[in-house]
């Protein structure tokens, strides 16, 4: 009895359609431009198709090693623009879609990836879940406020944020321009400059504060 295997028909698989070419550097330095262009120009017309390799009419002479030793330690770099190294792409050049699945950043801004799912099918996106702040916390471990008192201006009246309170928050949120209050005697600060615009706009913006905290914020920013 024949057996069905026989019958499945074998279809060989295309390459990845890369359209570029890489030979060692020696070898582009000593090729023309016209053939450079030409082997350019096989490579890109193979990728379009799908095709890994381009035709051999393109092949170019020259580049092979006495073994695999001698050939990997050649300078291989890309025909079209010697200055990358094969693989290498240019600061403008985007990421191809392969890359990108290879790449944790796969979903939308907001959301985050479905343990045990394929990347980049269906419901392999979810929205992430909102992060509670942080509490408050003026006394103990993780203290990242200052403690309000009743009394008292600058840095003695508390009731902000601290350096290392500020520093966690740069932490968990990078780029961030986050700092403390600027505690200086107003008549210090050099007018016009970065801090004395500072206090001024926050001064301003916290007329209406009315509770302990924020009383105590104002007394500290000299308001």
């Amino acid at each position: 009895m024949e057996s069905p295997f026989l019958k499945i028909k074998k279809t060989k698989a295309s390459g990845g359609g890369t359209k570029k070419v890489c030979l060692p550097l020696a070898k582009i330095r000593s090729m023309s431009k016209a053939e450079k262009d030409a082997v350019v120009r096989a490579k890109r017309s193979a990728g379009s198709k799908g095709k890994y390799k381009r035709s051999s009419k393109s092949n170019v002479t020259g580049t092979s090693s006495k073994n695999l030793k001698d050939w990997v330690k050649q300078d291989w770099r890309q025909v079209a623009n010697p200055s990358l190294k094969c693989g290498e792409k240019s600061p403008g050049e985007k990421r191809s879609p392969a890359k990108l699945e290879d790449s944790p950043a796969t979903c939308w801004k907001g959301y985050e990836r479905v343990p045990g799912t394929t990347k980049g099918s269906k419901g392999s996106c979810r929205k992430s879940p909102v992060k509670k702040a942080e509490p408050r916390k003026t006394i103990g471990r993780g203290k990242n406020f200052n403690k309000a008192n009743p009394t008292g201006t600058g840095a003695k009246a508390g009731g902000g944020m601290t350096q290392k309170g500020v520093n966690e928050y740069k932490r968990k949120n990078p780029g961030s321009n986050l700092k403390t209050a600027v505690t200086t005697d107003p008549k210090k600060l050099k007018p016009g400059s970065k801090a004395a615009k500072r206090r001024k706009a926050f001064c301003a913006r916290s007329k209406s504060w009315k509770s302990k905290r924020g009383l105590a914020a104002r007394r500290r920013w000299n308001c």
